[in-house]
């Protein structure tokens, strides 16, 4: 299979998961809710909490690419509900059929996920803006917070497609999906610095792939930059994450049609 072929396969599965939006955009909106609530009510309230080490920025600042990576994760860890849903309508077992690659598949799932969280990303810097929160506005650090936010939605949508490839029904996937995203959450460093954690914690943060994500954003995001790993170090381990678990999706997902 020709790389040509590969990519346009997993274009037209993402296109099919795309017009999905366009024919009901409500769930898009209805996503956009919690991030204005953190920022405006969450945001506004610690910002107020003195004891909070965010350097030379407001806490506000500090927070608002880590509402953006939990609006990422928020979005994507329930992706896979979808997936059942299509099991049940027979549309898995059509795909699978198809002359299309597995792991092409799961990349244009992947890939539509991503393009959705664009769209937290353009409603996330619009409050921001509202509330006159300081952040970098050039083409180069906004090109880099949009390729984040599509490696970030591919990496929790390919997991939420594993977990459903696992549990197979829609009452545990949901058990589950809730379980997972609170800790994923609070357990990196979207709202506190890694500094304040103890040391157990710091290490589960390290290991946490959305801790890679908001300090990417975090240092596209903020003057002055505030990455702690670096932009380089942040992308190289999510994409390693990301293929890691495409190729362990696309062995699972045939065994979701059983």
């Amino acid at each position: 299979m020709t790389m040509m072929r590969f990519l346009m396969e997993s274009a037209a599965v993402s296109m099919a998961e795309l017009h999905k939006i366009a024919r009901d955009p409500t769930e898009m909106f209805s996503r956009a809710i919690q991030p204005v609530l953190w920022l405006v009510i969450f945001g506004q309230v610690f910002s107020r909490v003195r004891d909070i080490p965010t350097g030379d920025v407001t806490y506000l600042a500090f927070m608002t690419p880590g509402i953006l990576a939990q609006s990422v994760l928020f979005s994507a860890i329930f992706y896979g509900i979808a997936v059942i849903w299509e099991r049940d309508l027979g549309i898995v077992q059509k795909l699978l059929v198809s002359p299309a690659h597995r792991s092409a598949l799961v990349l244009g799932k992947a890939l539509s996920a991503g393009l959705r969280g664009l769209v937290q990303a353009v409603i996330v810097y619009l409050v921001a803006w509202l509330l006159d929160i300081h952040l970098r506005w050039e083409i180069i650090p906004i090109l880099e917070v949009l390729l984040a936010v599509i490696l970030g939605s591919c990496i929790f949508s390919t997991f939420s497609l594993i977990i459903a490839c696992i549990v197979k029904t829609r009452e545990r996937f949901m058990g589950i999906g809730q379980v997972l995203t609170m800790p994923l959450f609070f357990a990196s460093n979207a709202i506190y610095p890694l500094e304040m954690m103890p040391d157990w914690l710091k290490l589960v943060a390290r290991l946490n792939p959305l801790s890679y994500l908001v300090d990417a954003l975090r240092g596209a995001m903020i003057l002055g930059g505030h990455s702690t790993h670096g932009l380089f170090l942040d992308f190289g381990i999510m994409v390693a994450v990301f293929l890691l678990m495409l190729v362990v999706a696309a062995k699972l997902y045939p065994g979701l049609a059983r």
